[in-house]
C-alpha cells in the first residue's frame, strides 16, 4: 500500500468549537467547512493536516460513533517554550509541564476541549543510555 496522507481525524459533538481551538491556538486553517466536517491545515506546513468530525454522522458505522477517547496528538515544534506561554497565557490546561525527557524531548502537554492530549514537542539529544535505543539515523543533531 502507497500511502498519500495520513491525518488524525476527531470525532466530537462540537466539530465547530473543535476546529476553533486548533486554528486559535496550533495556527491552523479550515481547508473545508461544513456543519459535520472541517479539514484542517497547519498554517506553517501544508503537510500537517487535521480533521474534526461530528461523531454521530451517518459516514460513520453505529458501533464507531461517538467521541474521541484515549488520543495523544504530538506536535513537533521548533520552540516549545513559546508556544507552552501561549497556551498558558490563553488558560489552557497544563497537564504536564514543560521539561526535558532523558529519552530525548523537551515537551508539555495540554489537552484540547474534547479532553484529547496534545504533547507539544521538540526533539533533543538523549542521554547516553536512550541514545542506544535509537537508530543512529533517528537521533537529533
Amino acid at each position: 500500500m502507497k500511502c498519500t496522507s495520513y491525518y488524525p481525524v476527531i470525532m466530537t459533538d462540537d466539530v465547530a468549537g473543535t476546529a476553533a481551538f486548533y486554528c486559535e491556538h496550533f495556527r491552523f486553517q479550515p481547508l473545508f467547512t461544513s456543519d459535520w466536517y472541517i479539514h484542517l491545515q497547519s498554517a506553517e506546513d501544508e503537510h500537517v493536516t487535521l480533521a474534526i468530525l461530528d461523531g454521530q454522522h451517518e459516514t460513520i458505522p453505529e458501533a464507531g460513533r461517538g467521541k474521541v477517547s484515549g488520543l495523544l496528538l504530538n506536535f513537533e515544534v521548533e520552540d516549545p517554550d513559546a508556544v507552552h506561554a501561549a497556551c498558558r497565557a490563553a488558560g489552557l490546561p497544563i497537564l504536564k509541564a514543560l521539561c526535558d525527557e532523558d529519552f530525548g524531548q523537551r515537551h508539555f502537554i495540554t489537552a484540547d476541549p474534547n479532553g484529547v492530549l496534545i504533547d507539544v514537542i521538540k526533539p533533543i539529544p538523549p542521554s547516553a543510555e536512550f541514545a542506544a535505543q535509537y537508530d543512529a539515523s533517528a537521533l537529533p543533531s
